[in-house]
């Protein structure tokens, strides 16, 4: 395993995913990329958007203000703070936009890596009866192996 894809969205638990993932990288001395998607732009100005990591790139921004290349810098700058906060500059960081899943898978094929890691937490139990969560599709297309974080949130 020489290359490793972290995929992370701005969800609290990202923190977890990206120590998790790092951690299992370091120990097969594997190069590391994170990636965040950006899929639908107002989620960000939504009341489910909750920063991480001391990242609060957009609060202040209003959704008429919200385009695709201000999501951009602002993932690409909440990118930069884990890459710091995991305390290595020699990680990769990468900004796609699309459909979640697929865009993580045609990523790790991009980049030839070996493994896919991300987490696993639902937001609501309908929405994954009626759209399928993403780590499930990554799962069932993805050609390298996948290494699932559970990361629901304790009551």
């Amino acid at each position: 395993m020489q290359k490793v894809l972290i995929a992370l969205d701005y969800d609290p638990t990202a923190q977890k995913v990206a120590e998790v993932g790092f951690s299992m990288a370091q120990a097969m001395n594997a190069e590391v990329t994170l990636l965040h998607v950006i899929s639908d732009p107002l989620y960000y100005s939504s009341m489910e958007y909750s920063p991480i990591m001391g990242f609060n790139g957009f609060m202040e921004t209003g959704p008429s203000q919200l385009n695709n290349e201000a999501l951009k810098i602002a993932a690409l700058s909440f990118l930069d703070k884990s890459r710091h906060h995991l305390g290595d500059k020699t990680i990769h960081t990468l900004v796609n936009e699309g459909d979640l899943a697929e865009s993580i898978l045609k990523t790790a094929k991009d980049i030839h890596a070996d493994v896919i890691v991300m987490g696993s937490h639902s937001r609501k139990w309908l929405e994954n009866i009626v759209m399928g969560s993403v780590t499930e599709k990554v799962l069932r297309h993805t050609p390298v192996p996948l290494f699932i974080i559970p990361t629901q949130k304790k009551k």
